[in-house]
C-alpha cells in the first residue's frame, strides 16, 4: 500500500486514476481546488483536500498532516486552442504552478512523481507511429508546458533524486460506469459529438477538412481512460527501481475525425450533423502512438482497444449523466 497525493483528482483522468488506485488498496489524498473538476467526481474513498496548487503553504500543510509516499499530477490546464488564445494561463498553471508542487514534494521528502505529459511535446511529428525517441517541437502553447515540465523533471532527478514517470498521453477518451469525460466548456470531440446524439446540440464542427491525410480531417489516436489509469499504476510502481521512464500512451491505431464521427452514428444510432469549419491554430494533421516500450517494459496492455467499445462506454455515461455532473 502506498500513500499517494492526487493533484486534480477530481477532473476527468485524476478521478479514474484516484478510483483504481483504491480499489488496487493504495491510499489517497486527493488535492484539487475544483476549478476544472467536480466534487460528484470525487472518490469517497479518498481524502479531499481543497486547494490550489499555487499555494505553497497549502501544499506544505496537506504533505505535513498526511504520509505521501509519491504523487500524482492531473491539474494541467489542456486545451490546445484556449493555450495559443491565452498563453499566459497556460504557463502560470502548467508550468508555474507544477514547480510549485515539486518544489513542495522534494522539501517534504516524496520522491516519486507520475506526470501527465501530453502527446502535444511532439508537435508536427515526422513519422506515425511516434516513438518516445522522437524529436520533441510543440506547435501550441500547451505542448510547450508539457515539455517544459519534463525537463524540469530531468534535473529535478538529476539534482534532488527524485524519481519520475512521464506518460505522454494521446486522446483520452471512454467512461466507467460512474466517472466520464464533462468539461466546462466541452471541446473534445467524442463528447461534444455525443452531446449532438442528445440533442444538445445541432451538429459537430469538423475543424479543417484540407489535412495530407486520406479524408482531410485530423487523425488522433484513441485510449481508455481505464487503460491510462493501469499504465499509471504500473508505472508508479516502477519507480520502486526505476529513476526516470517516459512512455507514450495509445492504442497505436488513428482514426480521422470523420471516422470518430460515424463510430458515433453506429454507436448511438442517432444522424449526427456534421458541418465543416476552418482548421484550428495548433492542430498537428496526425498523432498516432507507437507504445511498444510501456508494453516490453511494464507489461502495460490495453484492454479496450476498440474505439467502438470506447465510444460505447461514453455513450452509457452521457445518457445517465446527460449534463455531465452538473444537475
Amino acid at each position: 500500500m502506498v500513500n499517494i497525493l492526487v493533484a486534480g483528482g477530481a477532473g476527468y483522468i485524476g478521478s479514474v486514476v484516484t478510483a483504481e488506485l483504491i480499489r488496487t488498496g493504495h491510499q489517497v489524498v486527493v488535492y484539487d481546488n475544483l476549478a476544472r473538476g467536480y466534487r460528484a467526481a470525487l472518490n469517497p474513498g479518498a481524502t479531499f483536500v481543497y486547494g490550489d496548487l499555487a499555494d505553497r503553504a497549502a501544499l506544505d500543510l496537506t504533505l505535513e498532516t498526511y504520509p505521501i509516499d509519491a504523487a500524482m499530477h492531473f491539474a494541467a490546464f489542456i486545451e490546445a486552442g484556449e493555450s495559443m488564445q491565452k498563453p499566459a494561463r497556460y504557463f502560470r498553471n502548467n508550468v508555474a504552478n507544477t514547480l510549485t508542487l515539486l518544489e513542495s514534494l522534494i522539501a517534504q521528502g516524496v520522491s516519486r512523481f507520475v506526470f501527465s505529459s501530453s502527446a502535444g511535446v511532439y508537435g508536427d511529428p515526422g513519422r506515425v507511429p511516434i516513438v518516445e525517441t522522437d524529436p520533441v517541437a510543440p506547435v501550441n502553447v500547451y505542448g510547450q508546458t508539457k515539455l517544459m515540465v519534463e525537463h524540469m523533471l530531468e534535473w529535478f532527478q538529476r539534482i534532488h533524486g527524485l524519481r519520475y514517470a512521464a506518460l505522454r498521453y494521446f486522446n483520452a477518451a471512454g467512461a466507467t460506469e460512474r466517472l466520464g469525460e464533462s468539461h466546462r466548456p466541452e471541446t473534445h470531440l467524442i463528447p461534444l459529438t455525443l452531446q449532438v446524439a442528445l440533442g444538445q446540440r445541432e451538429h459537430i464542427s469538423v475543424y479543417g477538412t484540407d489535412y495530407p491525410t486520406p479524408d482531410g480531417s485530423c487523425i488522433r489516436d484513441y485510449v481508455h481512460v481505464l487503460d491510462l489509469a493501469q499504465a499509471h499504476i504500473l508505472a508508479l510502481e516502477a519507480l520502486d527501481t526505476q529513476e526516470q521512464l517516459v512512455y507514450n500512451l495509445g492504442n497505436g491505431q488513428g482514426f480521422s475525425v470523420r471516422e470518430v464521427i460515424e463510430v458515433c452514428r453506429r454507436v448511438t444510432g442517432h444522424d449526427i450533423p456534421a458541418m465543416e469549419t476552418p482548421r484550428r491554430p495548433g492542430d498537428p494533421p496526425e498523432l498516432v502512438a507507437g507504445a511498444e516500450r510501456i508494453r516490453s517494459e511494464l507489461g502495460w496492455e490495453p484492454r479496450i482497444p476498440d474505439l467502438e467499445d470506447i465510444v460505447a462506454s461514453a455513450w452509457v455515461w452521457h445518457q445517465a449523466h446527460p449534463n455531465g455532473y452538473v444537475g
